[in-house]
C-alpha cells in the first residue's frame, strides 16, 4: 500500500498496533505462567484482559474507518516478545527471572506508549475525536501498566532478585572453599 497522506499513515500505524496487540494477547498467558511472584502474575493476567479490550477498541476504530485491521506484521513487537521468550529458556533464579520479565514487559509497554501516543496525535489532527478518545484511553492504560510493573519491581522483586544473587554468591564461595579444603588434604 502506498502511503500518500496522514490518513494512509494513520491506518498503517493502526494496523501495526493491532498486530502488536494480537501478538501480546497470545504471549501474555505464557509470560504470566512463568512469573514466580503472585503479584506479578496477577498484574500480567489483568493486563491480558486489558489488552483484549485494546484489540476491541481498535476493531471499533477500523470499523468506523471502513478498513481491515489485517495486513501488517509488527516486527518490533515480534522482536520484543522473542527477547522475552529467550528469558524463559535461560536457567535463571526465580526472583531474578521475575525482575527480567518485568524489564521485558516494561520495554513492551514503552513501545506501546510511543505507538499509541503517535496514533492518538494523528487522530486529533485528522479530526477523528472518537478515535482519539479511544486511543487516549488505551494510552492511559498502557502507562498505568508500566507504572504497576515498575512499582512491583521497586517494592519487592528487585530486592528479592538481589538477595537471590547474594545467596547464590555465598553458595558458590562455600563450594569453592569446600573444593579447596578437599584438595589440601
Amino acid at each position: 500500500m502506498k502511503i500518500n497522506n496522514l490518513q494512509d499513515l494513520y491506518v498503517e500505524e493502526l494496523r501495526d498496533i493491532y498486530n502488536a496487540e494480537t501478538q501480546l494477547v497470545k504471549a501474555l498467558p505464557k509470560i504470566a505462567k512463568a512469573a514466580n511472584s503472585e503479584e506479578l502474575r496477577a498484574a500480567l493476567e489483568d493486563h491480558l484482559e486489558q489488552t483484549k479490550e485494546h484489540v476491541t477498541r481498535l476493531d471499533q476504530i477500523f470499523e468506523s474507518l471502513g478498513e481491515s485491521p489485517k495486513g501488517k506484521k509488527c516486527k518490533a513487537m515480534e522482536g520484543l516478545l522473542a527477547e522475552g521468550d529467550e528469558l524463559l529458556d535461560e536457567d535463571i533464579a526465580d526472583h531474578v527471572l521475575d525482575a527480567a520479565l518485568i524489564g521485558a514487559c516494561n520495554r513492551v509497554e514503552h513501545y506501546e506508549i510511543a505507538a499509541y501516543g503517535t496514533v492518538a496525535t494523528f487522530a486529533k489532527l485528522l479530526g477523528r475525536e472518537e478515535d482519539a478518545d479511544l486511543l487516549g484511553q488505551t494510552l492511559d492504560e498502557e502507562k498505568e501498566a508500566d507504572e504497576t510493573l515498575t512499582d512491583i519491581a521497586e517494592s519487592t522483586i528487585n530486592a528479592e532478585a538481589e538477595q537471590d544473587a547474594e545467596e547464590s554468591e555465598e553458595d558458590e564461595e562455600g563450594m569453592r572453599a569446600a573444593k579447596k579444603s578437599g584438595k589440601e588434604k
